[in-house]
């Protein structure tokens, strides 16, 4: 077994290598949101490209998928490193692209400019998940330091990920022979916090829906007509009310939890996680554990009204709003998305018309454990020096529930860099610099040992 020590030293020396690749990489901003210039994802393809080169990765091609459903998929990185004959195959995946930056003035530095303070790394992508990549990139050149690669390595850097992958399942049925592998490795979640790492076992899935209420054909003078019929957003926020109970918990009937977790969540380490104001009270019933990652949980994530500043005298004839539901593991999306509906059409108030338009299905994800999983919390356990926490996910990475369906033999190990404070698809979104480093280590062990 490769020690320790040896693999702690070579990757010290790839490392600041490793460091100003992600920096140039976080530089691109691989926006894959439509609304952006998708130009910049070939930039960002090219540039994976280049850093897998880097690490001893010879087989490399970058494929854009055309679906008849989709359309035209985003730019993907697709690889592969041999190593002994006979030996596993390993898949890590990882994506570059990112969130869009948001405000700007939600951000204290530059997004797409990679600034580091207090051992953080700060800018878009710098943790989700162009990290991903890097780990992936570090223990690959930590381990040809070494002379050892163990395993045959296949690597799949996805450019749709952040905009729910809508090729993606169209892409491993296309490149199914390429994308076969023993152990599959996502390097696309959190740890439980700094300096304590995490195998993520449990995801919710998501179902969004975007809900439409009309109450009149055209807009009306408030002060005239204002009384027999409520404008659109007073209806629209009486609907949305209905959607939970008087304790905060998701009040539509239907949908699944449960109250079991494998680690506790101290109330003031939540609080300060989350930036909770003070004198605000947590919603909800159960562990706060399961209500981050085994109950249901719904948001209004986007609401179309009249501004303040554009406000006048007007009733509003038609509000819309945009739903996101997260849904415990064990449930269907579409079973979830039927009850959701079912709740709205029941629940609307005073006759309004309500119609649904955009909807998102992504199923949860529940892992099983295995001998592999064991090998990676010792490797966890090795790079850290502390023991891992199994952890489940509140938020949602459907695709994984897919790779487990189109390769049922393969042993899936969610793994990341994330941490409560890297604030992902937010503005300072940042890094733990010290947190990565042990992430890339763990990974070159994992590999080492997969391999014997």
């Amino acid at each position: 077994m490769t020690d320790l020590a040896s693999v702690t030293s070579a990757l010290d020396a790839v490392l600041p290598g490793v460091r100003a690749d992600l920096e140039e990489l976080v530089r691109i901003p691989s926006v894959s949101s439509s609304a952006f210039d998708q130009s910049e994802l070939q930039r960002s393809a090219a540039k994976v490209a280049d850093i897998l080169r880097s690490s001893g990765v010879t087989d490399i091609d970058i494929v854009t998928l055309e679906t008849e459903d989709h359309g035209t998929g985003r730019p993907a990185i697709l690889a592969h490193k041999k190593g002994p004959a006979g030996a596993p195959t390993v898949l890590l995946y990882a994506h570059h692209d990112v969130q869009p930056p948001g405000e700007r003035d939600t951000w204290d530095t530059e997004p797409f400019e990679p600034v580091e303070k207090d051992g953080r790394l700060y800018g878009r992508g710098t943790a989700d998940d162009k990290a991903g990549i890097l780990v992936h990139a570090g223990a690959l050149r930590t381990l040809e330091q070494l002379g050892d690669l163990p395993v045959n390595v296949t690597l799949f850097v996805e450019g749709e990920e952040e905009i729910g992958s809508p090729t993606f399942v169209d892409f491993l049925t296309a490149h199914r022979d390429r994308l076969e592998a023993d152990v599959i490795i996502v390097a696309d979640s959190s740890n439980w916090k700094v300096g304590t790492p995490s195998l993520t076992t449990s995801l919710r899935g998501v179902v969004g829906l975007e809900v439409t209420v009309d109450v009149l054909d055209h807009a009306l003078h408030s002060g005239m007509y204002g009384g027999p019929v409520l404008d659109a957003v007073t209806v629209a926020s009486r609907l949305i009310a209905t959607l939970h109970d008087d304790s905060g918990a998701v009040a539509v009937e239907g949908l699944h939890g449960y109250d079991e977790t494998d680690a506790d969540y101290p109330e003031d380490q939540l609080r300060a996680d989350m930036g909770v104001l003070e004198g605000v009270q947590l919603a909800g019933r159960g562990s706060l554990a399961s209500r981050l990652w085994t109950q249901p949980a719904l948001s209004v994530i986007g609401l179309d009204a009249t501004s303040v500043e554009r406000s006048s005298n007007t009733l509003i004839p038609s509000c819309r709003f945009q739903l996101s539901l997260r849904t415990a593991p064990g449930q269907a999306p579409q079973d979830a998305y039927d009850a959701l509906t079912a709740h709205i059409s029941k629940n609307v108030p005073f006759g309004a018309r309500v119609s649904f338009g955009n909807g998102e299905l992504g199923p949860a994800f529940q892992a099983v454990d295995s001998d592999v999983m064991g090998t990676a919390r010792q490797a966890l356990a090795d790079a850290w020096q502390t023991d891992p926490v199994d952890i489940g996910v509140g938020g949602s990475i459907p695709f994984i529930a897919d790779l487990a369906e189109v390769f049922p033999q393969a042993k899936i190990l969610v793994t990341g860099v994330e941490d409560p404070d890297t604030r992902a698809h937010s503005g300072n979104e940042s890094l733990h610099l010290d947190d990565f480093r042990k992430a890339i280590l763990a990974e070159a062990l994992l590999l080492s040992r997969l391999g014997e």
